[in-house]
């Protein structure tokens, strides 16, 4: 409610709502709510131009999201507290807090608000006059606003296909239950007297062509919907789906995560048309998929241009390290060797691969547009591996180079910084030992 009369600019109303809602969130001890809370009323205070209390629930508010490391939020507020020291004549204090905006946003790779953080840069060194700085951040806010923009037409487009698929689905509901209405004009039929019999024989022979047909695209149907499924979970979590209507979450005690991004995606993004961006992914994600279900792994999701796997589900395993390990170095050579060609004229990148090795929690998520996903701290860690690897390289974790040191040369890094997870060691894999060449994975 407090959303709506502040969008109506109706702030007295807001100003009320918010109140109630944050003795709601304090007595509740849920700290995101609360920060938001204190950052809406501080808003409602700006637009009322109360400066004084707008900045003092702003602060309170960006002091409880830096905790839970909200920081998307932040950045908006930061924008906020800019404005107020605009209207107090203080540019220069106003220019500091969009700079940490605009900082807090380049560092968690926030584009919507790199934008919005460069546009405000952009208006407030106008109004000090520094046309060069106001021209900068405004040639970096248009960057950063069309790439957001083409981000969002990629969006659409696979809105777009996943809604036909979702219209065959639909089809092979109708087909049934027009095989039942079918089925009860039958059983009527046979009810009528002997007078009638040259006429229900006639109707009993093109009904049951009618019939036959219909069973004949209904199973095609069907065979189609089930490979839609199987191509979104494994098969058999598909199974437990179709059978329960739902997908108990398991847990397993050991699990190889694999992450991997291409470096200077976002970039060359800007450059590319949605459907040239579409189909230079297409290239290699296809291939990945080839390379992963021939090592018995299972494909988690793609986000953009990070593409993760597991191995060791949904049938636990003992040589999934090893499988791994194997289809990692095997995508590192893939993209390397395809830099060198171009057959296709699509856009080569270079690629960054991380693995870690633990125990991990799987399951379905939402009642529409199913997702298999998988979830702990192994995960995180197997995240914190590529984005901390180089170009071309497969970094491992210490836990995954316990398992795969005696089958593969590694070359050790040391401990280095990984972001909320402090030191951590880490591995290069350089390539199979004689030792792996002469034995079999376990």
């Amino acid at each position: 409610m407090g959303d709506e009369y502040f969008n109506d600019e109706k702030y007295e109303e807001a100003l009320q709502n918010f109140q109630e809602s944050g003795i709601i969130f304090r007595n509740l001890e849920y700290l995101i709510g609360t920060a938001y809370n204190k950052g809406n009323i501080g808003m409602v205070y700006a637009e009322q131009g109360n400066d004084e209390l707008a900045e003092k629930n702003i602060s309170e508010a960006i002091g409880i999201l830096e905790k839970i490391q909200e920081y998307s939020a932040i950045s908006v507020y930061l924008t906020y507290m800019a404005d107020i020291y605009v209207r107090k004549n203080n540019i220069q204090a106003a220019i500091g807090y969009a700079q940490r905006s605009l900082s807090l946003s380049e560092k968690y790779n926030l584009k919507k608000e790199i934008s919005e953080a460069n546009h405000k840069l952009s208006e407030l060194y106008d109004n000090a006059d520094d046309q060069i700085m106001s021209y900068k951040h405004y040639k970096d806010y248009v960057v950063y606003r069309d790439s957001v923009n083409n981000i969002e037409s990629i969006q659409q487009m696979a809105d777009m296909r996943t809604n036909f698929e979702v219209s065959q689905k639909q089809t092979e509901v109708n087909l049934l239950d027009q095989q039942k209405k079918n089925q009860q004009l039958i059983s009527l039929a046979t009810g009528i007297g002997l007078l009638l019999i040259v006429v229900i024989a006639i109707g009993l022979y093109r009904r049951n062509n009618f019939i036959n047909k219909s069973k004949i695209l209904i199973e095609k149907e069907k065979e189609r919907s089930d490979l839609l499924l199987l191509n979104i979970l494994p098969e058999q979590t598909a199974e437990e789906l179709k059978d329960k209507g739902k997908v108990k979450a398991k847990r397993f005690d050991s699990v190889s995560v694999m992450f991997t991004d291409f470096k200077g995606f976002t970039s060359l993004s800007d450059k590319l048309t949605p459907e040239e961006l579409v189909d230079s992914i297409d290239f290699y994600y296809s291939k990945f998929d080839d390379i992963i279900e021939k090592h018995g792994l299972e494909k988690i999701k793609t986000v953009g241009d990070a593409y993760m796997c597991a191995g060791g589900l949904p049938f636990p395993t003992n040589d999934h390290p090893f499988q791994m390990v194997e289809a990692a170095l095997e995508i590192a050579e893939f993209v390397n060797e395809s830099k060198k060609t171009d057959p296709e004229a699509l856009t080569r990148f270079d690629i960054r691969i991380g693995i870690n090795t633990g125990p991990v929690v799987a399951g379905v998520v939402g009642k529409k547009k199913f997702a298999y996903d998988i979830w702990g701290d192994a995960v995180n860690i197997a995240s914190r591996m590529e984005s901390n690897s180089v170009p071309g390289k497969v970094n491992i974790s210490d836990n995954t180079y316990q398992l795969i040191k005696d089958q593969y040369n590694c070359s050790y890094r040391g401990e280095i910084e990984a972001k909320n997870k402090g030191m951590m060691k880490m591995y290069f894999i350089e390539g199979s030992s004689q030792k792996q060449k002469n034995l079999r994975f376990p």
